[in-house]
């Protein structure tokens, strides 16, 4: 592992428009909204202020894109607020700051994002410049809500390719972050990434896109179609660790063949304000872990921790605190039931 401490988070920095609503409707249903909260979201945005939130020392550095416009002024304010080195957080004329509608059912607890891809569309491999960052490890994302990233970067499969190749040759140990975008999609623009990946977390749709295996049946994760997937997943990368995480629990292989599964947290439901950004918190928790040399499950414990103290705000990053409390907070919680 390289002597560096810290990390960069890459890609995706966009406006969150987060509405509480009773419960989703169907077209041409209403349903009042119940509050409504704006926030900076995306995986570079969400995980570089978990990060920080979970250990403000931290050193986290970002590089994105966003417009010239208001929302790339408040974009810049929350990551100048939350102590995020950005002076890679490059603007263009070109396009409006990306921005997302996120729709948080407080009768489920599950979100809808309606998005705008704005100057999402336009970031490419040449906005990333690794000598301008330090750190050890690199968080990037989102593939297949960035048109030209997704699009062939030759000699590459596509720009995210091409974007951990140069990351790894500056140093830094990868992570990809996924979006809920068609499996095959998924499967086609992130396949090619994984032998260029020392972490893999998502959750358990993607781990299922990225092996094509059913892992979701009747609205419920099949947790011994998640293993299946992990492992064949794990089998297609040098990844030290490849997670996948669902409503229930987690499942995780490390490289030398350590299989980790772990419940979910017993969170009362009356603490539940939306699961918004709780996968990235989940992502943030474990990657902390494993950048402070803790063991897998331990790790693994933290992200947990650390997505279930983000249930309790609909933005989605809000309520994830300290690494300690989450951890005191898991054990007030507790386990739920072992996975079968």
């Amino acid at each position: 592992m390289t002597a560096a401490r810290g990390f960069v988070t890459g890609g995706t920095w966009c406006v969150d428009r987060n509405k509480l609503v009773e419960y989703w409707p169907g077209e041409d249903g209403l349903v009042r909204i119940l509050s409504v909260e704006q926030k900076g979201g995306g995986s570079a945005c969400n995980c570089a202020v978990d990060l920080r939130r979970l250990d403000p020392a931290m050193p986290v550095a970002t590089i994105g894109l966003v417009g010239e416009d208001a929302d790339g002024d408040f974009l810049i304010a929350e990551a100048a607020a939350a102590g995020i080195e950005h002076a890679q957080m490059q603007r263009t004329a070109d396009a409006p700051t990306q921005y997302t509608d996120a729709f948080g059912s407080q009768r489920t607890g599950r979100r809808t994002h309606l998005y705008f891809e704005g100057t999402a569309a336009l970031l490419t491999p040449a906005h990333f410049d690794f000598t301008k960052v330090a750190g050890r490890i690199f968080h990037l994302g989102l593939p297949g809500i960035n048109a030209r990233m997704d699009a062939p970067w030759p000699p590459h499969a596509n720009g995210w390719v091409a974007t951990l190749i140069a990351a790894r040759a500056a140093g830094f140990l990868t992570s990809l972050e996924l979006a809920s975008i068609p499996p095959e999609r998924n499967a086609a623009l992130v396949r090619p990434c994984l032998p260029h990946l020392d972490f893999l977390i998502v959750n358990d749709s993607e781990i299922g896109a990225l092996a094509g295996e059913a892992t979701v049946r009747d609205g419920g994760t099949d947790v011994a179609a998640v293993e299946r997937a992990v492992r064949a997943v794990a089998a297609l990368g040098p990844m030290q660790i490849v997670a996948a995480h669902f409503p229930r629990g987690a499942v995780a292989l490390t490289r030398d063949g350590w299989l980790i599964r772990q419940p979910s947290l017993a969170v009362p439901a009356a603490a539940i304000a939306g699961a918004n950004g709780a996968g990235d918190a989940f992502a943030a928790g474990t990657l902390y872990g494993l950048h402070e040399g803790w063991d897998a499950a331990a790790a693994l414990a933290l992200g947990r921790a650390a997505a279930a103290a983000s249930l309790r705000s609909v933005s989605t990053t809000g309520s994830v605190e300290s690494w300690q409390a989450c951890l005191a907070l898991a054990a007030r919680w507790g386990e739920r039931a072992a996975l079968d």
